[in-house]
């Protein structure tokens, strides 16, 4: 991992305003987040970027990684793309960003920038340097050898996913893998594994479970309020406040009832369950709101599903929603406030940068992060009948030996409580053990008294440690995981926190030292360069560019504008220079020196002799500290590449119901081969489109298969393939003829629905079809709405069994129109189907036109 001093921002608003708002025009498409409308994106005035901090936020972040701002310089064939914009304490933003090589996702390539309400880059965190050049992108072994593999690390199968060639940079030597999505059992218990399969040896390379397990219990708080939904004699245990948050049983729907009072008290009883895990997860929801300072569980306003009644001695999350089990007497539910947060608490690690990670290390902070939010909601909800402790599932006395884990004294329990270098190979939940011993040292100290537990402090350490508190604690990890990359070990946890504490304290403050002091105490040690506290802050500045890059012929020159900023402290004088010149190439700076806040002009001079290529040149700015940023220099022509595509057959008649093929084929046409994705649109009413594989090296071909429904309207349609490459993006059409047929098992529901934000709505549909419905199912759903990314779509079959059809989520928006799912089920066919559509988010609003379902 790769990150940069803290004090070191880039932009300041003054100092790059125009730079920002001359920027915006030419950001991508994917620019605003889903849901924002679209004022908030285009090319409109200073005062509209102003009053929006959060767009101002990416905007400036997005400037930072044109720049190639300190460590966030990348290769020549890679590129970021903005996930997310998540607004956390103190007006600070963190701004998340996946990278890509020649098209490919880059798995461990993500990086953060930190950014303030004002328009200042605060703090980057990049997970790796640019990758070699000499990466292969073209698959040796096929995607379906590659999901055999992946189907090894369960021992039951029930459901994979068409895996994906990426580029996977955790550990070693970037490598070209497939990463196939398997589901199942593996060892007795459900998993979701994520396989990384060598796409030249066919061997595993990593893989990580997406299933997050914990244990506990279920206990009884009595007579608390819950946020239900419903009115007169129809009630949910739907939290319409906290969008995506509801309870029910392991069919996926909420329950439901004639009356707004639920649960009878009893341990046995699974809705009593759900008035605990609704009581528990609201709590954790204002917990984050009201003393972190982020917007829901996801931190975009939203949150995910709970379960009860799992028919085993355990809890877990699984990447979707919650799941909660009992006791092994089987007599109460494993449904109290720490259990319940901990779980969700896996969400939010998993929906803070860099993900759910992998490594046992990684694996073990994940458990950690469960038991802190465990613990912070606990304190937040102060319930007599429960007493907040650092005890996790204290009241579960589960084979008779008391709490799960002991955060204060983890060896009490058995579980490390000091780093080693044996932690990356220590089973996840005793990994845990020094991060939460860390969090007790930080919110309470070493000997906090007033009937408080001391905590031991490992060889090495401060003599002692005095507590900030529990909230500051929790905000200091917050501002943490939002700085979270994939590969996340316990060092990169100690710098994260420190810069969190700096910024939302100073450096001049107790909460910094004592957060240093508690990484001490578990034999975490300082990284070099960690920054100073106890002092007032040094004199540091940032440094950018503006242009990032540019192009010269030989003999000519090119030019950019040097801009620096005094971050903190005083002015100081910044000498320039540059580094990586090619042959031929000379750089001059007027002046040569800056005052910081100041800028300069750098001068590229291209000789006559200089080879024409592209070139990375690093521009450096020394003071008491030195930053950088890198231009692409194009000298010469750009060497041209492109591809071309076509269909054979052009064109094919099928009957309703029936599928129709094709070849697509590619070919170089210039320079060298390049990846190109393959889509499909034109597609008739009913009709899905799938490639194998769905992404080629040009010069390769691709097998297109159009499934028709049986109620696909007969007539002609071109369909629109459309080949995006590296360098261009060109189309071929096939023609598809769809002949009639009669008969069928398709039913509609033409009945208009309004979706209005943070709202769901139901549309039933009910199908007189005789025996097994056949699996899949397929759907056409038309929906008018502006932001396909804001729906979250499930359908619910006769049994009452619920199938995700198409979670929320992205990072641009897309109109939604007609789409088409095929649903794997195993229900009965007669009988009502039910989609629920839910907007998760703010600012567009549609109608769910009609639905059709084939069974």
């Amino acid at each position: 991992m790769k990150r940069k001093g803290l004090a070191a921002a880039t932009v300041g608003l003054t100092a790059a305003a125009a730079m920002v708002l001359s920027a915006l025009s030419a950001l991508p498409a994917h620019a605003r987040p889903p849901g924002a409308t679209p004022d908030q994106q285009g090319t409109g005035a200073q005062s509209r970027i102003a009053a929006d901090p959060e767009s101002l936020a990416a905007a400036v972040a997005d400037q930072a990684i044109s720049s190639g701002m300190d460590n966030l310089a990348k290769g020549a064939d890679e590129a970021y793309r903005r996930l997310k914009v998540v607004k956390g304490a103190g007006d600070m933003f963190f701004v998340s960003y996946e990278r890509t090589y020649k098209g490919l996702p880059m798995v461990g390539g993500d990086a953060v920038v930190v950014t303030d309400s004002a328009g200042h880059v605060r703090d980057t965190v990049a997970e790796s340097g640019p990758a070699p050049a000499d990466v292969p992108t073209t698959p040796e072994i096929s995607a379906a050898r590659a999901l055999r593999v992946a189907k090894t690390k369960l021992a039951r199968v029930d459901d994979t996913a068409d895996p994906r060639l990426v580029v996977l940079t955790w550990g070693g030597k970037p490598q070209l893998t497939w990463e196939a999505v398997v589901s199942g059992i593996a060892d007795g218990k459900p998993s979701i594994q994520h396989v990384f399969v060598d796409a030249r040896t066919g061997a595993i390379a990593d893989s990580y479970d997406q299933v997050r397990a914990g244990t506990g219990n279920g206990y009884y708080y009595g007579q608390v309020t819950i946020s239900t939904s419903g009115s007169g004699s129809s009630y949910s245990m739907t939290d319409t406040t906290r969008p995506g948050i509801r309870c029910g049983g392991q069919n996926g729907s909420a329950y439901t009832g004639t009356d707004d009072a639920w649960g009878n008290g009893q341990g046995t009883n699974l809705e009593t369950a759900c008035v605990d895990a609704l009581y528990g997860v609201q709590r954790e929801w204002d917990m984050l709101r009201d003393w972190l300072g982020r917007n829901g569980i996801n931190g975009s306003g939203s949150g995910f599903p709970a379960r009860v009644g799992l028919n085993d001695v355990n809890a877990y999350w699984n990447g979707s929603y919650t799941n909660f089990g009992h006791n092994q007497a089987n007599t109460r539910q494993a449904t109290p406030i720490d259990v319940v947060a901990h779980e969700f608490g896996h969400a939010i690690f998993q929906t803070t940068p860099g993900g759910a990670g992998s490594g046992n290390e990684n694996g073990g902070i994940n458990e950690g992060t469960g038991d802190i939010f465990g613990a912070l909601t606990e304190h937040y909800a102060n319930n007599p009948n429960d007493p907040p402790d650092y005890l996790v599932g204290e009241e579960v006395d589960l084979v008779g030996d008391g709490p799960i884990r002991n955060m204060y004294n983890p060896s009490a329990l058995g579980d490390p409580n000091c780093w080693s270098t044996s932690i990356p190979s220590t089973e996840v939940h005793a990994a845990a053990g020094p991060i939460n011993h860390w969090f007790y040292l930080l919110a309470e100290g070493s000997n906090p008294g007033g009937g408080k537990p001391s905590s031991p402090i490992c060889s090495g350490g401060p003599a002692s440690v005095t507590g900030i508190g529990i909230e500051k604690a929790g905000k200091i990890y917050m501002g943490a995981l939002n700085r979270k990359t994939s590969s996340w070990r316990y060092t990169n946890v100690r710098a994260a926190a420190v810069a969190a504490a700096i910024e939302l304290y100073g450096a001049n403050s107790v909460e910094c030292n004592t957060t240093k002091a508690s990484f001490s105490a578990i034999a975490v040690a300082a990284a070099s360069g960690e920054p100073a506290c106890g002092s007032t802050p040094g004199n540091d500045f940032s440094l950018s560019l503006n242009p990032a890059s540019g192009s010269a012929q030989p003999g000519q020159q090119v030019t950019a504008t040097v801009n620096t900023q005094t971050t903190s402290g005083s002015a100081q004088t910044v000498n320039l220079s540059a580094s990586g010149l090619p042959s031929g190439v000379t750089a001059s700076f007027s002046p040569s020196s800056v005052t910081s806040g100041n800028s300069s002009t750098l001068t590229l001079s291209v000789s006559s002799s200089a080879a024409q290529g592209s070139y990375r040149i690093t521009v450096n700015g020394a003071g008491t500290t030195t930053h950088s940023a890198v231009y692409t220099l194009q000298v010469g022509s750009t060497q041209t590449r492109d591809f071309s595509i076509s269909a054979s057959p052009a064109s094919g008649t099928v009957q309703a119901g029936s599928s129709a093929t094709t070849t697509i084929g590619t070919a170089t046409t210039a320079g060298s081969a390049q990846a190109v994705n393959l889509t499909a649109s034109g597609l008739p009413t009913g009709a899905t489109a799938t490639f194998n594989p769905a992404s080629v090296t040009s010069g390769g071909s691709s097998t297109l298969t159009i499934a028709t429904a049986p109620t696909t309207p007969a007539g002609s349609y071109n369909v629109t393939v459309t080949g995006t490459g590296e360098t261009a993006t060109h189309t071929t059409t096939y023609a598809l003829t769809v002949q009639g047929t009669s008969g069928g098992r398709t039913f509609t529901n033409d009945t208009n629905y309004t979706i209005r934000d943070y709202s769901t709505v139901q549309s039933p549909i009910t199908s007189t079809a005789t025996g097994t419905a056949t699996s899949p199912v397929k759907l056409s759903v038309t929906i008018s709405h502006t932001c396909a990314e804001d729906l979250d779509i499930w359908l619910r079959g006769p049994s009452g069994q619920w199938y995700a059809v198409d979670r929320y989520g992205g990072t641009s928006c897309t109109s939604y129109g007609t789409r088409t799912y095929t649903v794997p089920v195993s229900q009965q066919a007669a009988g009502t189907w039910t989609l629920e559509v839910s907007d998760v988010y703010l600012g567009d609003t549609g109608v769910l036109d009609s639905w059709s379902i084939t069974v």
